[in-house]
């Protein structure tokens, strides 16, 4: 495999590892088992975000976030990950773009999200987020 192959590889990886985090971490029956250090670990201290609603995040605010979000859904909590691709890619950075589909408590959302990373040692997929800006998606309820 070459180097932009696995840089594509291992920061998808992490797309899909983070959020299955992310459900574990929400989840009441699963938070026990959830490691919040993996999640501090891949936020770059310089992390920003987009929120969906506009709003701009430093990794401080979205860290404390997650953090006090722990156990907060019963078990009907869902996230899936599609369509990730590459949009731009350097020899330590990629920007991947993906699809992004929660369902919690009967509810779905879906978000597009463009996310910044950049090669890291210590991160468990060798990747570490930098960026990451999320627009609203619209569901229909038919």
């Amino acid at each position: 495999m070459d180097e932009k192959s696995s840089l594509l590889s291992r920061a998808s990886a992490e797309v899909v590892d983070l959020h299955r985090f992310f459900v574990d971490w929400f989840v009441a029956g699963s938070a026990d088992r959830a490691d919040f250090s993996r999640f501090e670990r891949v936020m770059n201290e310089s992390f920003c975000m987009v929120a969906p609603d506009g709003q701009i995040l430093d990794r401080d605010a979205v860290v404390d976030h997650v953090r006090v979000s722990r156990a907060t859904c019963d078990g009907d909590f869902t996230i899936s990950i599609e369509d990730i691709r590459a949009s731009w890619q350097a020899d330590d950075a990629i920007v991947l773009c993906y699809v992004e589909t929660q369902q919690r408590a009967g509810k779905h959302s879906r978000r597009r999200s463009s996310a910044v990373f950049t090669t890291s040692s210590s991160a468990p997929n060798g990747v570490e987020w930098r960026h990451l800006h999320e627009t609203w998606l619209q569901v229909s309820e038919g």
